[in-house]
């Protein structure tokens, strides 16, 4: 096996001093001269037709530059996803949940804008509204897009094998219905954008706190009604993103108008409010499964139903559908499935991409369910959930390649770290353990653009420059490339630099969702690395007599392997290929693209859609106060097949991070939207784990290599985060013997059941 000397080692994150030292820059931080401010006036009513919108006392109020309404913009609707777009930058016609952004104003400070949207009157006629996925597909039910005349604005029916068939054969059938919430993103730093535009040219910059910078450039084209090549997105650092940054906003759009046509730079920045009412949110799912499975706990057909509550836009609504269906075949094997999954527009904030994208509430009802069954049929949990475990290179029903899988490894791994045997079911009243299983694409097709670029440039003094379009948005993407890029050419990461995610210079990048960076990217940035190294270690092998394929390079040297004397610095060595005219500096491409289906395509066929899957399972110790209710997560297990490590701290740290969000998934988080409003819009009320609440935390490495990955790295992002919260309820259920089938589970959830379980076991009526 090759040695690796930069690849695999724990090294901080590129950015991580400037953050730690506050000297990153984030949108916000960003500052233009003559640049304007601006704010939105937002919908009072949950939906109605707009009669009227009076601007005219915020246009004289003095520091107001312009006040714009969705009349004054091009009838253009946009999406993140093709099929999905339904979506104007100011409504026109109608709002349809209450934040609807209606007007837009600019000023010479924040406080005058906002005085100015105090001063824009708005006249509606309030229809009926609806708030529920389920009430808004009954006949009859207010529409909330007059061309959806059944709210189902995206759905998708798969079937696999016959699953009637394999119901009639199974020795138990067990039917359960579940509820995942809705569940905000919550990013520390609040979407942003900055706009200046050159009237010499026509080209319009924007800086934006964006995860996919390329669709940003491309809709911002189309509702602008300008050429892609008049528009340059650069995303600055971005300070938490998780899927809720991919979407274009209002803030990005009307920040590229206003300048535009006041010639002068245009800043918008959310309020917390804001980011909570007016950007995406993780899908309220109500889930149905049926399951059919043989005496030693074999799955024998699975049929599941969705209704996925999107509120008032699609967002991603196709590809999250999709996602929920197909990630129902991993990590076990299900030769037959059902599903059907219907997403529904109601009058609520939008849902939208959130790490898991769709699959989260899938594997809850799923992790949970299995748990239910194996109690019901006396089989072990985690036994039962090995002996369903897909094996790699074995045929998959729905076309997926699984190279490499170390999911059996998890299980057992996690379990042995948490004490399952010791503890399972043996442990005082009040104290469990849990576990739950999930798998996830290292890099999903996308339907507009699928190859990552780079563009690695060796300098004469062996100074390296990487350009990449890859979107780094906390994660270490950055990092993670540089680290390829070092390792291939033989520098340490000190020598190497990185550019990215800037449309003006760097090549062209899917962006970051799907958990694609890594493979993507890191693979296009192993390309470029290999171009450059061909280019110079021709020129070395010339000079050493050697063969190309011999030679070996680490801190900054190149030799023949074996023989470490026969060999030259890098500084050398570049110096001869420069007195020898060639070219400098030295300038290697890659493109990557992954031999995968788009998942749109999906919906009427089956097939691969990820270069390659992660696997993982997660286990959770808890103690519940029987006389509060209230939860504590003592230990959480990671067990994360994630190919090859580029980097083992990153990758715990993201494994870490998945259980704090995976703690508020389960126990504490919840946007409550109470007719249309919402009532915990703010961090002081929304309730998510802080450091104080987080558990004793263990991350085990079940190590693959993948042979499609850079390096055998697959991904290590989206798919911790499936996981933690069916374990964390399964730990709960083992530690007072309730099940529970919504999330998440509150303390008056827990003292309730306590209550009827106690009255049941006195005799009395437990409904009273």
């Amino acid at each position: 096996m090759k040695v690796l000397n930069v690849v695999g080692r724990r090294i901080p994150m590129y950015d991580a001093a400037a953050k730690a030292m506050g000297q990153a820059q984030f949108t916000d931080d960003l500052e233009r001269p003559g640049m304007l401010h601006g704010r939105f006036v937002r919908s009072t009513i949950a939906h109605g037709r707009i009669l009227q919108v009076d601007v005219s006392r915020a246009l004289v109020l003095p520091g107001v530059k312009g006040v714009i309404t969705g009349r004054d913009i091009p009838d253009r609707v946009y999406g993140i996803v093709p099929k999905g777009k339904d979506e104007h930058a100011l409504a026109r016609d109608k709002v349809r949940y209450i934040g609807d952004a209606v007007a837009a104003v600019v000023a010479v400070d924040v406080e005058t804008a906002e005085e100015a949207v105090r001063l824009v009157k708005v006249e509606y006629e309030e229809l009926p509204a609806v708030f529920d996925p389920l009430d808004a597909i009954q006949e009859g039910a207010p529409i909330v897009h007059d061309n959806v005349p059944n709210n189902i604005s995206a759905s998708i029916r798969k079937e696999w094998g016959d699953v009637e068939k394999a119901f009639a054969k199974s020795d138990y059938v067990f039917e359960d219905s579940f509820f995942s919430q809705a569940v905000n993103h919550a990013p520390i730093e609040p979407h942003a954008a900055l706009a200046q535009y050159d009237p010499q040219n026509g080209d319009l910059t924007i800086w934006s706190s964006t995860q996919i910078p390329y669709f940003l450039k491309r809709n911002l084209a189309t509702t602008l009604l300008i050429p892609e090549n008049k528009v340059r997105v650069i995303k600055p650092k971005v300070g938490g993103g998780f899927g809720g940054k991919i979407d274009m906003f209002s803030k990005d759009f009307c920040a590229c108008w206003f300048a535009r046509e006041l010639l002068r730079p245009v800043k918008f920045v959310y309020e917390r409010e804001e980011v909570f009412q007016n950007t995406r949110q993780r899908h309220p799912m109500y889930i149905t499964v049926k399951t059919g499975v043989a005496k030693d706990g074999k799955i024998l057909a699975q049929q599941i139903k969705a209704h996925a509550d999107g509120g008032a836009y699609n967002s991603t609504a196709p590809l999250m559908i999709t996602l929920s269906c197909f990630f129902i075949m991993i990590p076990y094997r299900i030769e037959n499935l059902l599903y059907e999954g219907y997403h529904v527009y109601t009058n609520k904030p939008t849902g939208g991409a959130m790490r898991g994208h769709g699959i989260p509430q899938a594997r809850f009802a799923i992790e949970r369910q299995l748990d239910m069954i194996a109690g019901r049929i006396g089989v072990d949990a985690a036994e039962m959930r090995v002996r369903n475990a897909i094996q790699p290179g074995e045929p998959h029903p729905a076309g997926f390649i699984i190279n490499t899988c170390g999911f059996a490894d998890s299980v057992k791994e996690a379990a042995k770290a948490i004490g399952w045997t010791e503890k399972r079911g043996k442990l005082p009243f009040g104290r469990g353990v849990g576990i739950a299983g999930a798998s996830f694409p290292s890099g999903v097709a996308n339907m507009a653009h699928l190859s990552s670029g780079s563009v690695v440039q060796l300098t004469r003094e062996g100074r390296v420059n990487v350009l990449s379009g890859a979107a780094d948005i906390g994660q270490g993407a950055e990092t993670v490339i540089c680290q390829i890029v070092a390792e291939q050419l033989g520098v340490p990461m000190e020598d190497v630099r990185i550019t990215a995610a800037d449309t003006g210079i760097c090549p062209l990048d899917a962006g970051t969702f799907g958990s694609g960076v890594t493979v993507r990217a890191g693979n296009a940035a192993l390309l470029a690395a290999n171009d450059v190294r061909g280019q110079l270690f021709q020129f070395v092998a010339e000079r050493l007599e050697a063969n190309i394929d011999d030679l070996v390079a680490a801190d900054r040297r190149i030799w023949v392997n074996g023989s470490p004397d026969r060999g030259m610095s890098l500084n050398d060595a570049l110096h001869a290929y420069q007195y020898a005219d060639n070219p400098l500096p030295i300038v290697g491409r890659g493109s990557w693209i992954p031999p995968t289906e788009q998942p749109t395509s999906l919906l009427t066929k089956n097939g691969n859609f990820s270069p390659s899957y992660s696997f993982m399972t997660q286990a959770a110790e808890v103690e519940v106060d029987i006389e509060t209710g209230k939860v504590r997560v003592i230990k959480m297990v990671t067990a994360h097949d994630c190919g090859q490590p580029i980097n083992p701290m990153l990758v715990e740290g993201q494994l870490e991070g998945s259980i704090m969000g995976g703690m508020g998934q389960a126990l504490y988080e919840d946007s409550t939207c109470i007719d249309g409003q919402q009532y915990n819009p703010s961090f002081l009320d929304y309730g998510f784990p802080t450091a104080m609440e987080m558990p004793e935390m263990e991350s085990v490495h079940i190590d693959t290599d993948d042979p499609l990955g850079p390096f055998g790295a697959k991904e290590a992002g989206e798919g911790t985060q499936l996981a933690p919260a069916p374990a964390i309820v399964n730990a709960i259920a083992d530690a007072i013997g309730l099940e529970f089938h919504r999330l998440p589970v509150t303390p008056a959830m827990i003292l309730e059941g306590l209550r009827k379980k106690q009255g049941k076991a006195e005799g009395t009526d437990s409904s009273t």
